[in-house]
């Protein structure tokens, strides 16, 4: 269990090295707000592979908490992006 648990925990931290590398990179804001809410399903996975691994559920109101925040605010944005893209010339 415990070499599940590493390489898990390797394939988050890669993944979330990309993520930031895309976030400091990204050629334009959409690419980045993209990459934030790419990170932030990195981090309530990594949190959710802590839950399951220590057996312990008191991090689940977190998971919550930040799925439904990374919802709206995905959702805003997009909101925000196609009202930008209507009004340009």
């Amino acid at each position: 269990m415990t070499i599940v648990a590493m390489t898990v925990t390797i394939l988050l931290a890669v993944a979330g090295m990309l993520t930031l590398t895309r976030i400091i990179r990204g050629p334009s804001v959409l690419d980045r707000i993209v990459a934030t809410d790419v990170l932030l399903a990195v981090i309530v996975a990594a949190i959710a592979t802590d839950v399951a691994y220590s057996r312990d559920a008191t991090a689940l109101p977190v998971l919550v908490v930040l799925s439904i925040l990374g919802f709206t605010g995905s959702v805003s944005v997009a909101r925000f992006a196609v009202r930008s893209r209507r009004h340009e010339p």
